[in-house]
């Protein structure tokens, strides 16, 4: 027997019902990248809004044609006529430039992934978060740059945010339930990145790919960077302060080079839990997209017997002073972590350049962050005070690379 006709626009109203709006900023990203992985392999229960991309415009272009996304943004204005030539006659929607992208960030939708890298992103994520969105954060900066702004935008919009970071979406899940107050610690984990067993010396001459060279992961240059100098885990307690609301004497560090284990929460009656699974962003990218439920994600599953040894050893500060300067700016509190961050970004971007060698890129945040003591002092009511002390701690910084180069 067929259905009705009845049944059959019943059916189609059900499906269009449950089809969930998304937005993704940074689209072209690591993060990005598997974030769209997910909601292709089940396009009917997603309609895209916008994705925006930084400067490759022409792989924006094949993913917004491939997801039917109603808008694309450029952030790189210079990359608007590629965009516009690619997408010429979809029917999709195209802009470029900061405007755009906050346009883009605050058009109504479900479910927002804020996947722009750097301080860049704090002023389109607190336009997703405004529009009182589900958001699922993967920008560490915007909590390490502005913290307790972006938190109080966070309340007053009556937002969700939820963390994609594995580490943090690791203490999400395991704390689900556990009352505030019986939290003794959180102590995220660290592969140690490609350097771990390096001198001091060997390390002083590591070339570009070699730092780029993850074992664990695949991500972006700029957190591939930061996990070698293990910046990206000092970045990431800044980042579990504000998220968790905790003190510094209850965030902690351990490096794990199997990169199983994401995160351990201890609680007051003597008990740790964790949190494990394979290596791969698409875990905790699939918790916070199918959250408060669960979805399926197509990838590896753990096998413990034949993994065989899970092994934990303390960081090494000496080798690793990123990690280091990251809870000196964390007990300091105030602007110290907007100078860090944008320290951070400047010296980064000066190694991926050739213009500095690996050691330098820590020696030359913990510099400017040593002659920026009135900058970290400064305090912030708004995001423009942010962002201009992270110009000037920018400044800084590049006045200060010919002394490390």
């Amino acid at each position: 027997m067929f259905p009705s006709l009845t049944s059959l626009n019943l059916e189609i109203e059900r499906s269009v019902v449950r089809q969930r709006r998304i937005s993704v900023l940074g689209a072209t990203g690591s993060i990005g990248e598997s974030t769209l992985d997910l909601i292709g392999r089940d396009p009917s229960s997603y309609q895209v809004i916008a994705l925006t991309g930084g400067h490759n415009a022409a792989r924006l272009a094949e993913l917004a044609i491939r997801h039917r996304a109603e808008l694309a943004v450029i952030a790189d204005p210079e990359g608007y006529p590629v965009l516009r030539q690619a997408l010429s006659g979809t029917g999709i929607e195209i802009g470029a430039g900061e405007a755009a992208l906050l346009e883009a960030a605050g058009r109504p939708a479900d479910w927002v992934m804020a996947a722009i890298v750097g301080a860049a992103g704090l002023k389109p994520t607190l336009e997703a978060v405004r529009q009182g969105s589900l958001t699922a954060l993967a920008n560490k900066e915007c909590l390490v740059s502005a913290g307790d702004i972006f938190m109080a935008e966070v309340a007053r919009a009556k937002a969700t945010l939820l963390p994609v970071d594995s580490e943090h979406s690791a203490a999400m899940q395991v704390m689900a339930g556990a009352r505030p107050e019986r939290i003794e610690g959180i102590c995220l984990t660290a592969s140690g990145g490609p350097f771990r067993n390096w001198s001091l010396d060997a390390m002083r001459t590591a070339r570009c790919e070699q730092a780029l060279d993850h074992p664990n992961w695949s991500m972006g240059p700029k957190v591939t960077i930061d996990s070698a100098t293990l910046m990206n885990k000092g970045l990431e307690l800044l980042e579990a302060h504000h998220l968790f609301s905790l003190p510094a004497a209850k965030l902690d560090v351990l490096i794990h080079p199997q990169s199983i284990v994401h995160c351990l929460v201890y609680l007051s009656d003597g008990s740790v839990l964790a949190q494990m699974s394979c290596p791969d962003m698409r875990t905790p990218i699939a918790y916070s997209l199918a959250w408060p439920e669960r979805m399926h994600a197509p990838t590896e599953r753990l096998d413990l017997a034949a993994l065989g040894t899970l092994s934990f050893e303390a960081p090494d500060f000496e080798r690793f002073p990123a990690l280091r300067l990251a809870r000196e700016v964390l007990a300091a509190g105030g602007s110290a972590g907007t100078v860090l961050n944008a320290a951070n970004e400047v010296a980064v971007e000066a190694f991926l350049g050739g213009k500095i060698g690996f050691l330098a890129i820590a020696a030359l945040v913990e510099a400017t962050l040593e002659s920026s003591a009135d900058l970290s002092a400064r305090h912030r009511r708004s995001v423009e005070d942010v962002l201009a002390i992270d110009a000037e701690a920018r400044a800084k910084a590049r006045s200060l690379l010919k002394r490390f180069a």
